[in-house]
């Protein structure tokens, strides 16, 4: 009798070690796994009289602050304007800081009218979520008062075509946008959204408020009031229709994003 008993007390023991194995696995993926977004942060974010604009490029978790992941030299960086199409990459400055990569890019403003810059970046290895990620991304500029082009698509494989004009945003006020794959809306989509949180002021005080999701109706269309000042990333998240090899030669899922980033003003 007492020999079942300490088999029973044994597997008993067993079954929770697993558990708690299992759970701190998950705890750690989850941990690792926070939301990433790829920024294309222009300052300023509305020129008026500068004769260039600036943009933080970088491939970090926006709301926590970091970490920032280490990036590969993108493939395209343009800008779309009302007189045509312009390829920037050879614009774009590496910068090295703790042996991670970062980028920055200085371009002259020299025409009235909006400006949508686009970034495709180098495919990014996941070990936590055993996938690459290709997150196409997109900031629009006005340039010295013409209202002309914000609603134009940059012709990314995935896109959030904005239904709000992207700048001259009040904190609150209510940002629209419809997720394209292809030119075509994408029923039912989810995107996530986060808070550009660099210096730590906002205190999330639960994981679930540090990105929000929402999930797009049936024509792709989607609505986020931002509550407060500041840049705010929207991330559109599609599963690539092909798998790609990982940095180890294995085949892998992908996920594809369409992103874009507004900028919320204050009311004084």
């Amino acid at each position: 009798m007492k020999y079942y008993i300490a088999e029973s007390k044994i597997g008993r023991a067993i079954s929770r070690a697993r558990f708690l194995i299992a759970l701190g696995i998950a705890a750690g993926a989850a941990a690792n796994a926070g939301a990433h977004f790829q920024t294309l942060l222009p300052a300023p974010a509305l020129v008026s009289e500068a004769n260039e604009v600036r943009f933080d490029i970088r491939f970090t978790h926006p709301m926590e602050g970091g970490p920032v992941m280490d990036m590969k030299p993108p493939r395209l960086f343009g800008v779309l304007t009302p007189s045509g199409r312009r390829d920037l990459t050879e614009d774009l400055q590496a910068h090295e800081l703790d042996g991670v990569t970062r980028y920055s890019a200085r371009v002259p403003m020299r025409e009235p009218g909006d400006h949508i810059f686009y970034l495709e970046p180098a495919p990014y290895w996941e070990p936590a979520e055993q996938k690459m990620i290709i997150h196409y991304t997109k900031v629009v500029v006005n340039a010295y008062g013409l209202e002309q082009g914000w609603n134009r698509t940059a012709g990314l494989p995935v896109e959030i075509r904005p239904l709000t004009r992207p700048y001259g945003i009040w904190a609150g006020n209510l940002f629209r946008g419809v997720v394209l794959h292809k030119g075509e809306p994408v029923p039912h989509a989810e995107i996530e959204v986060e808070y550009w949180n660099e210096d730590g002021t906002v205190k999330p005080p639960a994981a679930p408020y540090i990105t929000q999701v929402i999930h797009a109706d049936a024509d792709g269309v989607f609505a986020y009031a931002m509550p407060r000042s500041g840049w705010w990333g929207f991330a559109a998240l599609l599963d690539g229709e092909e798998p790609m090899l990982n940095p180890e030669g294995e085949n892998v899922d992908v996920e594809l994003g369409g992103l874009i980033w507004i900028y919320a003003d204050d009311m004084e």
